[in-house]
C-alpha cells in the first residue's frame, strides 16, 4: 500500500478505480500494446487531465507528426491547448548527407542527438506530465538491447527528484515480450485488441504490475468511442455493499404472492426460466412495475425485446408506468449482445443501484448475456460476482433464462444458473382441452417457505392472473397432462378419492 503518496488522475474513466486512486505521482509507466490498442488515446487523455489541473504536460514524439496528434484529438472533440508538442523526426541530412566525419555508429550518433533533444525540451518545459511515443523508435535506433537498456535507465534516472509522472508508449515491435523495460519501469498498463470471427473488436486493458500499491487485477474490459477510452472494471463485490433493512418486495399479486410464500425477499436473486411466450419476462416485469409504483426505482436490461415493444406490451396488461430514472420510475435499457462487454454491462447494471437507486432489476435473458460472453466457465464467475454484488446492496434481481423447445420435458437451457439463484420459478406450456394453456411453479426459495403446487398462468388486460392448483391434472410438467381423480384428506390425513 501507499498510505499518503500523492495520485495522479489518469483522465480514464474507470481506470483510476482499477488503479486504487490513479497512477502514483513522479514515477516511470509503461503502456504497451499492439498499434490500435490505444496507447496515444489513453496518454492524450492523461495529458489532458494535467492541463485540467493546471499542471503543465509534454508530448514528445519520434514517429507521428504533431499535426497527426492534433488531427486524432480533433476525432473525438478535443482541443490539445495547453499540452507542448515536441516532434523529434530524423532529418535526412544529418545522418546521409552533410554529417560530420566520425568514428561512431550512424545508429549511435542519431541516439544520442535523439536523446539530447529530449532532455532539452523537459528541461525547458519542466512538466509535471509527459508522454513519450514511442520506444520502438529508440530500440531501433539503439540496434543492440544492452545499449537500448542503458539509454531507458539513464532516461529513468534523468526523471528522477523531477517530480514528473512519465507515461513511455511502446507498440511491441520487438519480437518478445522485452521484460527488461517491465523491470525498470514503475508500473505496467498492458493494452489488448482482439478480433471476433464476428462483430466488433473486444478490448482489454490489464495492470501487469504496479509497484507500492494495490490494483484490481486480470482483464478489464474497455472501449473506444468519440470521446476517448472508458475502462469497466471487474467487479469486487467484497468491496462494495451498503446495510439495508430486509424486507419482501411484492409482486402485486395476491395469489404470485401467495405462490412465493408471500414474495421475494430484497438481497436475493430470482431465476425464472423456462420456454418462449410462457410469461417469464412478464412477470418479472410485473415485479419492477409494481416496485416503481410503490415509490421504488427499477431497472430493466432486455437483450432480446425492443425497448418500446415491451413498455407497449406492459401497458396492454395495465402494466403502465412512468419510465425514466429515480423514485417511482422504471428505466427500460435495451443492449446488443453484440456490441456490450462483460464488465461494460456489470457497470451499466451498478449505475442503475449506486447511481439511480434501483432496488429491483430485471435482466431478460440470460441467453444474450451468454451471447455477450460466450466462454461459459467466465459467464459463471462473473455472474456470480454480479449476483452477490447486487445481494449486497439490497436489489431484489429477477433473471430470465429461455429454454429450448416449447414442451416436454427434453427441454435445456443454455447454461445452469439454478444454483446460483435463491429461488427458482418454473414455466411450462401444456395442452389441455383443446388450447395450449401456461403454468408456473415455484421448485426453490432458499429465504422462506413456498408452495410446491403448479397453477395456472395468463395474461388480460386487467394484468397477471393465477388460478388455483392444478390438482386434477398430472404431468402438466410433461406438457401433456391427463385427468386424475382429486385426491383429498379428511381430518384424520386418509386421502381419499374425489369428483374428477
Amino acid at each position: 500500500m501507499t498510505g499518503n503518496r500523492s495520485r495522479s488522475a489518469s483522465g480514464v474513466p474507470g481506470l483510476d478505480e482499477v488503479l486504487h486512486g490513479g497512477l502514483i505521482a513522479g514515477q516511470l509507466y509503461l503502456v504497451d500494446g499492439e498499434p490500435g490498442a490505444g496507447k496515444t488515446t489513453l496518454a492524450l487523455q492523461y495529458l489532458m487531465q494535467g492541463v485540467r489541473e493546471g499542471e503543465p504536460c509534454l508530448y514528445v514524439t519520434l514517429g507521428e507528426t504533431a499535426a497527426e496528434l492534433r488531427a486524432g484529438a480533433a476525432s473525438h472533440g478535443w482541443v490539445l491547448d495547453g499540452i507542448e508538442i515536441v516532434e523529434l523526426v530524423a532529418d535526412e541530412l544529418d545522418l546521409f548527407g552533410d554529417a560530420e566525419l566520425t568514428m561512431y555508429h550512424p545508429s549511435e550518433v542519431e541516439l544520442s542527438e535523439t536523446t539530447k533533444r529530449v532532455l532539452e525540451a523537459v528541461e525547458r518545459c519542466k512538466p509535471r506530465r509527459m508522454v513519450l511515443d514511442s520506444l520502438s523508435e529508440l530500440r531501433l535506433l539503439a540496434q543492440s538491447s544492452l545499449r537500448y537498456r542503458r539509454q531507458i535507465l539513464a532516461l529513468k534516472q534523468f526523471f528522477v527528484g523531477r517530480g514528473c509522472t512519465v507515461l513511455f508508449l511502446d507498440d511491441r515491435s520487438s519480437d518478445r515480450v522485452d521484460t527488461q523495460l517491465h523491470s525498470i519501469a514503475h508500473g505496467v498498463i498492458a493494452l489488448e485488441r482482439h478480433v471476433p470471427a464476428y462483430g466488433p473488436a473486444q478490448r482489454q486493458l490489464r495492470i501487469t504490475k504496479f509497484r507500492g500499491s494495490d490494483f484490481i487485477s486480470g482483464q478489464q474490459d474497455m472501449v473506444i468511442r468519440q470521446g476517448g477510452l472508458e475502462v469497466f472494471p471487474r467487479l469486487k463485490p467484497s468491496q462494495h455493499g451498503v446495510p439495508y433493512q430486509r424486507e419482501v418486495v411484492p409482486s402485486g399479486v395476491v395469489s404470485l404472492d401467495a405462490l412465493l410464500g408471500g414474495g421475494i425477499d430484497r438481497g436475493t436473486a430470482t431465476l425464472l426460466v423456462g420456454p418462449a411466450g410462457s410469461g417469464k419476462s412478464t412477470i418479472a416485469s410485473q415485479y419492477a412495475v409494481m416496485a416503481a409504483k410503490r415509490g421504488g426505482h427499477a431497472a430493466i436490461f432486455t437483450f432480446e425485446e425492443g425497448r418500446t415493444l415491451l413498455l407497449d406490451r406492459l401497458a396492454s396488461l395495465g402494466l403502465s408506468v412512468e419510465e425514466g430514472v429515480g423514485p417511482g420510475k422504471l428505466h427500460v435499457r435495451q443492449l446488443d449482445a453484440a456490441e456490450v462487454l462483460p464488465s461494460q454491462f456489470a457497470n451499466l447494471v451498478r449505475r442503475a443501484v449506486e447511481t439511480d437507486g434501483a432496488r429491483v432489476v430485471v435482466i431478460d435473458s440470460l441467453n444474450g448475456y451468454l451471447n455477450a460472453m460466450p466462454e461459459e466457465r467466465a459467464l459463471v464467475v462473473q455472474l456470480h460476482e454480479l449476483l452477490t454484488y447486487l445481494n449486497n446492496h439490497g436489489v431484489a434481481t429477477f433473471l430470465v433464462a429461455t429454454q429450448s423447445g416449447m414442451m416436454g420435458m427434453n427441454m435445456r437451457s443454455p447454461v445452469d444458473m439454478s444454483y446460483l439463484a435463491d429461488a427458482v420459478m418454473l414455466f411450462r406450456m401444456y395442452e389441455h382441452a383443446g388450447a395450449v394453456r401456461k403454468a408456473v411453479s415455484v421448485i426453490k426459495k432458499r429465504s422462506g417457505r413456498h408452495e410446491d403446487t403448479i397453477r395456472q398462468l395468463w395474461f388480460d388486460d386487467q394484468g397477471v392472473h393465477l388460478g388455483p392448483p392444478l390438482v386434477h391434472l398430472r404431468g402438466v410438467l410433461a406438457g401433456v397432462p391427463v385427468e386424475v381423480a382429486v385426491q383429498h384428506e379428511d381430518e384424520s390425513g386418509d386421502d381419499r378419492a374425489g369428483r374428477r
